[in-house]
């Protein structure tokens, strides 16, 4: 890779999430020569391609916590505004006041709360929940980042055209999950998908992810 991985168990777990789908992928090519009426081999690759954005979406979650309870616990005079003003309910308050929780506890038990009915697969919610974690304009100084290291300067991708890539990712997966993945209109016929399709959302998956890190890292 171009942009080494982060070592923590976080980004660890999405590399072996995203190996998951990898191997959907590869298991749904040996299959191809078998097709028969009984087996659709492209529910192989759709599955592989919601399991990529599960991925993705859980990585998000758990690295904004990860990086929550570091902050709160060194009460960091570098900690971003949009943490500086979290607020927390009453009881919680209280459970700090009497010793039962640190205040860092208190701040990650109720986000991890708040964020287990959010899906983080609009650019727009990952931005919104990023700035708990960084004042960095994290798409625009990602897509800087897949220019330079994944591609070496021959792609010019901005801002809005990598919010862009990411929300027709996403967007294919819930018309997997919700729709079936058919035809508008139609009841019966799914749309086309191949192993190729799968396998270039999932690289794309595993980039944001890498320049997203990259980002917050604070690297250039």
């Amino acid at each position: 890779m171009a942009v080494s991985a982060p070592h923590t168990r976080q980004f660890e777990a999405f590399q072996t999430n995203l190996s998951y789908a990898r191997r959907m992928v590869k298991t749904g090519g040996m299959l191809t020569p078998f097709r028969s009426p009984t087996i659709d081999i492209d529910d192989f690759y759709r599955a592989a391609w919601v399991q990529a954005v599960a991925a993705i979406d859980h990585w998000l979650h758990e690295e904004v916590l990860r990086r929550v309870a570091e902050l709160t616990a060194r009460d960091s005079p570098e900690m971003p505004p949009q943490l500086r003003r979290y607020e927390l309910p009453l009881h919680r308050v209280e459970a700090v006041r009497r010793g039962e929780v640190d205040l860092s506890e208190a701040v990650v038990e109720h986000l991890r709360e708040k964020l287990a009915v959010q899906a983080l697969q609009h650019p727009g919610k990952i931005s919104e929940v990023l700035k708990l974690v960084t004042e960095r304009k994290v798409w625009y100084e990602a897509a800087g980042c897949i220019n330079e290291h994944f591609f070496q300067g021959r792609t010019t991708f901005n801002e809005k055209t990598l919010r862009s890539r990411y929300l027709e990712i996403t967007q294919r997966r819930n018309r997997i999950a919700h729709d079936a993945d058919l035809v508008d209109g139609d009841l019966k016929k799914r749309r086309s998908i191949d192993a190729n399709e799968v396998t270039d959302a999932i690289d794309w998956i595993e980039r944001i992810a890498l320049a997203i890190a990259h980002v917050l890292d604070g690297k250039k």
